[in-house]
């Protein structure tokens, strides 16, 4: 019976690799890479920056088209869309924001 079925060593045959060696994860290394934190105000200023910036792409890209520079009506579409679901979220963040301070403003010292 040993004939037909070969005797392996499976223990030997597996190779070192990232899942059963000390090294720390990667993720984790990019995670701490960072200390810098920005305020509160910064993160918003940004975030309308990219609003704006999103919300001009459609214009952008519908040029683009018209003048044949390599857009298509998908690409106007995909921007649309892109655009209109940044507004709703940024008008859902500016509710919650508001709401936050309100709350705030409400708390007795």
């Amino acid at each position: 019976m040993d004939k037909q079925f070969p005797r392996l060593n499976l223990i030997s045959s597996i190779e070192n690799s990232k899942l059963n060696s000390n090294l720390p994860p990667m993720r984790m290394e990019n995670i701490n890479a960072d200390d810098k934190i920005s305020s509160f105000s910064q993160t918003m200023i940004d975030m309308t920056k990219n609003l704006n910036e999103t919300a001009n792409a459609p214009d952008k890209a519908i040029q683009d088209m018209l003048t044949g520079n390599g857009a298509d009506i998908h690409d106007v579409i995909t921007a649309i869309n892109k655009a209109e679901l940044s507004v709703t979220i940024a008008t859902q963040i500016t509710t919650k924001v508001v709401q936050a301070y309100e709350k705030i403003s409400q708390i007795q010292v």
